[in-house]
């Protein structure tokens, strides 16, 4: 069975959204403009790229990744690597071809499927409502957060509010930056 790991920017009240400056929230951009960088905190960003074997994401985080992330060095990573956007509307024409394998998943337990065949850990970048809907579905198996020293307010989070059972998380790695950016990285208790 293959690992599902949700990465996330997150501000200490759990907003996610836009932490890139994608356009239309008003605190767009917060990850860069408001805490200074400190290259060693965003290790486990290189980390992640070498160790997974597949991306997910849902269809608008694929919309705003697609055309910037294929040309960005930074991300040479995942340029061949195995893509799947989970979406019910998503065309194949709506695929970029510089981006290399390209999946469209319809549903969750399409998802579930893609968890149980071989290969390494799958990541899941961006994507709150996905994130919501895997987490609410058990199908996410570790987080890696780092956490901005920030609180946004309104805007997407991280985390469903459905009413549902306990989640218990185990802490397996945590550091603090001199910027207070906090790395946490939790294993789902299963």
């Amino acid at each position: 069975m293959r690992t599902v790991i949700s990465t996330a920017f997150i501000s200490l009240d759990g907003v996610v959204e836009a932490p890139g400056g994608e356009p239309g929230y008003r605190n767009a951009g917060w990850t860069f403009k408001d805490v200074e960088f400190v290259p060693e905190a965003y290790e486990i960003k290189g980390r992640e790229q070498k160790e997974a074997a597949a991306i997910l994401m849902g269809r608008v985080s694929y919309e705003a990744f697609s055309p910037v992330w294929p040309d960005m060095e930074e991300f040479a990573g995942y340029k061949t690597m195995p893509k799947y956007v989970v979406s019910t509307t998503l065309t194949e024409g709506g695929l970029v071809s510089n981006w290399g394998e390209t999946a469209i998943l319809r549903s969750l337990d399409e998802v579930a499927a893609l968890k149980e065949t071989e290969g390494g850990p799958i990541i899941v970048h961006g994507s709150a409502s996905l994130n919501h809907d895997l987490s609410d579905a058990g199908l996410i198996d570790r987080y890696h957060l780092l956490v901005f020293p920030l609180l946004l307010g309104a805007g997407k989070r991280l985390f469903s509010t459905t009413d549902k059972d306990t989640q218990k998380l185990k802490l397996v790695e945590h550091d603090v930056y001199a910027n207070g950016l906090q790395k946490q990285v939790f294993d789902v208790v299963r």
